[in-house]
């Protein structure tokens, strides 16, 4: 196959027909999600940037909470970072949230409050991207712009046998040309969001649901039964391991030890255990040698802990704290790029820690007021996992 422009091959009867034939499927069929209950551009811009790479039954829950707290787009422009980043807490890819803050910044400055409501001004605001501008554009202010993401490709690929690599950044292009020819003119919006219930529903990356697809009749794959060679996709690189051990550190009076991450870079101005990088082979032969036991530690301070032999330090810089001989567990975080590996243990302050000026001592029912990534949960369930604590 050499790429041919087979939606080329369409005329006009068949692409009415193919249009019509789509947007009655999803009339009857359209997911009743909450950021379509009108065409209010800010719910729908704040909707698209939390669905990149986040699964639409996760997203529901943060979509009501962010509208709560940031209901406009002057609240999100003058939203304290804190409070964004806790509005975001578990989602991940915390640039997002950054990004819609200044871009809600730039609406409030550049346009007067209002998003603006043409293709290439969309475009101007931090963090969006093609995919997102064509949503907004066509679903807020009916554009006929297509909204081409993983989704779509695959849709695309499939119906018109299109063999050009998805992950490549460059075939993107092929399918903005057949989303042009195909699009609804007068119903854009709820063409692209046919495309995204159809791609997340029935066209599915294995075995789609092909009996059950509105457009089985134009699917070139189909009647070829080629579904499964498309969408082409060259494998993606595999995340770099990264290997941690976390420090869960108590004092006397119950609080533990959290440290804020710089403000730049992975998890920036977010709170986690202390956590320091070593090499594989020291985390393997603490993972091996520091194994779990059969006992559990007492959250009792007046009975013994069973620790490890004296002057084995799991951190250095920690010299006042007994940690106990065994691992909590290890937990796994998949960033874009890294994976991570924590081996988390847990300690007790003997003696005066020095604290640094991006630490604090919290109480755990004071948790909620920090902004806790991913890895950080984790660590936490393992904590209360492992000393039967109540949540």
């Amino acid at each position: 196959m050499k790429n041919e422009k087979n939606w080329e091959t369409w005329n006009d009867d068949k692409l009415h027909a193919f249009q019509e034939d789509f947007i009655v499927w999803y009339e009857q069929e359209k997911r009743n999600l909450p950021w379509r209950v009108n065409l209010d551009p800010y719910r729908i811009w704040i909707s698209e940037i939390m669905l990149q790479q986040t699964r639409v039954d996760t997203v529901i829950d943060y979509y009501y909470r962010f509208m709560e707290w940031f209901p406009t787009i002057q609240d999100l422009a003058d939203a304290p970072e804190d409070k964004l980043l806790k509005a975001w807490e578990g989602l991940g890819y915390y640039s997002r949230a950054r990004n819609l803050k200044v871009a809600a910044q730039q609406i409030v400055t550049d346009f007067n409050g209002q998003m603006p409501n043409s293709i290439d001004e969309i475009r101007q605001l931090k963090g969006i991207g093609p995919y997102t501008a064509g949503a907004i554009g066509s679903i807020a202010f009916n554009l006929p712009e297509p909204a081409v993401d993983g989704n779509v490709m695959r849709v695309v690929s499939r119906l018109f046998e299109i063999d050009a690599d998805i992950a490549k950044a460059g075939s993107r292009k092929v399918f903005e040309e057949a989303m042009y020819k195909i699009i609804d003119q007068k119903r854009p919006g709820d063409f692209n969001q046919a495309m995204m219930d159809l791609g997340s529903a029935i066209c599915t990356p294995t075995s789609p649901k092909c009996e059950e697809c509105p457009i089985q009749s134009y699917c070139l794959s189909y009647e070829k039964n080629t579904m499964t060679n498309f969408p082409v996709k060259s494998k993606k690189l595999k995340p770099k391991d990264v290997y941690y051990i976390g420090g869960i550190m108590e004092n006397k009076q119950q609080e533990f030890l959290l440290e804020k991450r710089d403000s730049k870079g992975l998890l920036a101005n977010m709170w986690l255990f202390p956590i320091e990088e070593v090499s594989k082979e020291r985390f393997e032969f603490l993972q091996k040698t520091w194994v779990k036991e059969e006992q559990q530690l007492t959250l009792d301070f007046e009975e013994p802990l069973l620790v490890a032999e004296e002057n084995s330090e799991i951190f250095e810089g920690y010299t006042n704290v007994v940690w106990q001989k065994r691992s909590l567990g290890e937990v796994t975080h998949i960033f874009s790029h890294l994976k991570w590996h924590i081996l988390v243990f847990y300690g007790r302050q003997t003696g005066l820690i020095e604290q640094k000026n991006n630490q604090n001592w919290a109480m755990k029912e004071d948790f909620s007021n920090y902004v806790f990534p991913k890895p950080q949960q984790k660590m936490v369930e393992l904590y209360k996992q492992d000393f039967k604590t109540e949540k």
